[in-house]
């Protein structure tokens, strides 16, 4: 029994760093890595230009990023694509590879943390057994690697909604500049222009990019729609490439659109305010029970002491 947990906490650092020797050593590619390895070099020079005066200085951002290059061509060779992760980036205009070594960075302080953590309960007297710091660290370690994760998603989430109302304002600037006598490529340019905001600027964006590649506009709509993960550019896109042709029939198609997707907003938001208006009943409902027993505390205990 006395060799047990020696044995136990053997194995684990064992199994730790047998793992990470694996993730550092480059192993044989497969196909499916390769391709991805390469689609990855082409979007990462493409954008080049843009994130060259982005780029971290100093020692820390040196080590920062060849972690997370290391770490990107690791998910590389796995074949771990993580499609909804880097549309949430995306959103987020978040570079992968910082991305992934803030996850590695974390997760090593995590490492750190758990010992520290464990020393700290140790000096009040509760921990004596040699397996704690070791789970705590494996814990903590867990705990900060995932916790990017979850905030990406969070501002994500919250970024997504914003460009969805930009978007059924969009729709209704394109009807209104088709019904003036605008055509269709110029009117999605022009609705795209009347503001500077970060969603205007990315449609902007997509618009121009498909002027210069030779695409048409809503492939580039709906290109952006599946780069950010938002379903109405998509179905934009699939719905202007079947009445591109048909003036009327585009104007009416945004039109309709425009008002399912204020509706479905006017939904979400009486949704919210209902959960919102639901929380502060149970709240007051708690406050009353609280004040209650407050006032029946001190007759209950002169009864149950007579």
């Amino acid at each position: 029994m006395n060799l047990t947990m020696p044995i136990v906490v053997g194995v684990t650092l064992g199994l730790g760093v047998y793992a990470l020797i694996r993730a550092l050593m480059p192993s044989k590619r497969s196909a499916v890595a390769q391709v991805a390895r390469i689609d990855a070099m082409r979007a990462r020079g493409a954008a080049y230009e843009s994130a060259r005066g982005t780029q971290d200085t100093g020692r820390f951002g040196s080590l920062r990023a060849e972690v997370g290059d290391r770490v990107a061509e690791f998910y590389r060779q796995q074949g771990w694509e993580q499609r909804s992760l880097r549309a949430d980036l995306a959103v987020l205009d978040r570079g992968w590879e910082k991305f992934l070594a803030t996850k590695v960075l974390l997760a090593a302080a995590g490492l750190v943390f758990g010992p520290f953590l464990f020393a700290v309960v140790y000096t009040m007297g509760f921990g004596r057994s040699p397996v704690i710091p070791v789970w705590l660290s494996l814990v903590c370690a867990a705990l900060f690697f995932f916790l990017p994760d979850l905030e990406v998603r969070r501002d994500a989430a919250e970024k997504r909604r914003d460009l969805r109302r930009v978007i059924g304002a969009y729709l209704d600037l394109v009807s209104m500049s088709l019904a003036g006598g605008r055509g269709l490529p110029e009117a999605l340019m022009a609705a795209a222009e009347v503001s500077d905001g970060w969603a205007n600027q990315r449609i902007r964006n997509a618009l121009a990019d498909a002027r210069i590649t030779g695409v048409s506009q809503w492939q580039a709509l709906g290109a952006l729609g599946e780069e950010l993960g938002v379903e109405e550019l998509k179905d934009l896109s699939a719905s202007l490439a079947l009445v591109a042709d048909d003036g009327a029939k585009v104007r009416e198609s945004l039109a309709s659109r425009a008002e399912t997707m204020r509706h479905r907003e006017l939904a979400e938001i009486e949704g919210s305010a209902g959960e919102k208006s639901q929380s502060m009943l149970v709240a007051q409902l708690l406050l009353c029970a609280g004040f209650l027993v407050f006032l029946i505390f001190p007759a209950a205990m002169r009864v149950f002491q007579v």
